[in-house]
């Protein structure tokens, strides 16, 4: 049995101290302290987008989050942020207890804060950068395939590919992501090493979600093969397929630069499509697993839902496990 609710030893609940081992990834545009709560009540682990926010506005959410639960929830820092140090400093002044950060060097902030009591988890798309992390002293990381929405490793590695490798590689607790929304594909992750899921699209397809509901709804009618990850010489990024990802694919084929797609990338993008809901104009970041969810729910069903599949599948796998093993008498199992 990979996991069970009787089972305190899973590395993943007892770091954070929460019920599931389910993380509700921080995205942008996505993640403010509705969501965050929302997730934090229903036994897992919500994280602020603080990727998105003014300074003033992630203490406002911060604040609002604290009132909302008082569950373990955390901030998501993506390390690109231009005011990084003030949203580091807002973390701690305001005692948020966990930090997951992302796009950049753990070495940065990690011994910082964790000198202030905080949990550091760090967000990666390769084995070389979870062992660069594990080095920096982080508690946990998290393994990103390439599936995943938003912005991705260039090595193109597959979720499927990924945690084994990272499994191998280090020995802190490590949490998957990308391409899971469902107990069945968190029964994978966890049978490939992981001790824990990340999911964003799924959440991002919640009441609670701060995405603009015309975006929900253009991620609801998408399907297979409707993202890409695209912008390889900026910071690459998975999005929808829509006008605005036209003009970049076009773009990039006739062999722009990076300050050319800069450019047309330009201020506030993902902010006039994912929180604005200009499907035409704005950037749709999604995961591929977007192309199968064709609901909205409460955030708390969602985790309800994970986490119920999660065992149903579970048990399942067990009793095909044990039918093999009568009908293959002497073989371990399939």
């Amino acid at each position: 049995m990979i996991y069970s609710s009787e089972n305190s030893a899973n590395p993943v609940t007892k770091l954070f101290g929460i019920q599931y081992p389910i993380i509700q990834a921080g995205m942008i545009w996505c993640a403010g302290w509705e969501l965050a709560s929302a997730v934090s009540n229903a036994g897992g682990l919500g994280l602020i987008g603080s990727g998105s926010m003014y300074p003033e506005i992630l203490r406002e959410h911060i604040r609002k989050c604290k009132d909302a639960t008082n569950k373990p929830f955390g901030v998501n820092v993506p390390l690109i942020y231009p005011d990084i140090e003030k949203h580091i400093e807002i973390s701690i002044e305001e005692g948020v207890k966990i930090v997951f950060t992302s796009a950049g060097n753990p070495k940065t902030w990690t011994s910082l804060l964790k000198s202030h009591g905080i949990t550091v988890v760090h967000v990666v798309s390769s084995v070389k950068f979870a062992i660069k992390s594990e080095d920096a002293g982080v508690d946990a990381v998290v393994a990103e395939g390439f599936e995943a929405g938003g912005h991705n490793g260039r090595e193109e590695t597959t979720t499927m590919v990924l945690i084994p490798a990272v499994r191998d590689a280090v020995k802190i607790p490590l949490i998957a992501a990308g391409g899971i929304g469902s107990g069945r594909s968190m029964l994978a992750a966890m049978a490939l090493g992981a001790d824990g899921v990340q999911m964003g699209t799924r959440f991002a397809l919640s009441y609670e979600s701060s995405g603009h509901p015309a975006f929900k709804k253009a991620i609801l009618d998408s399907g297979e093969g409707d993202t890409t990850l695209t912008l390889k010489k900026l910071t690459p990024v998975r999005m929808l397929h829509n006008r605005f990802f036209d003009e970049i694919s076009a773009a990039e084929k006739a062999g722009a630069d990076a300050d050319t797609l800069a450019s047309m990338l330009g201020k506030g993008r993902a902010k006039k499509g994912m929180f604005e809901g200009n499907l035409d104009e704005g950037e749709l970041e999604i995961g591929q697993v977007g192309g199968y969810i064709r609901d909205i729910q409460p955030a708390a069903e969602i985790v309800k839902n994970v986490w119920d599949e999660f065992l149903a599948a579970e048990k399942e796998l067990s009793v095909r496990n044990r039918f093999f093993l009568e009908q293959n008498p002497g073989k371990s199992s399939y």
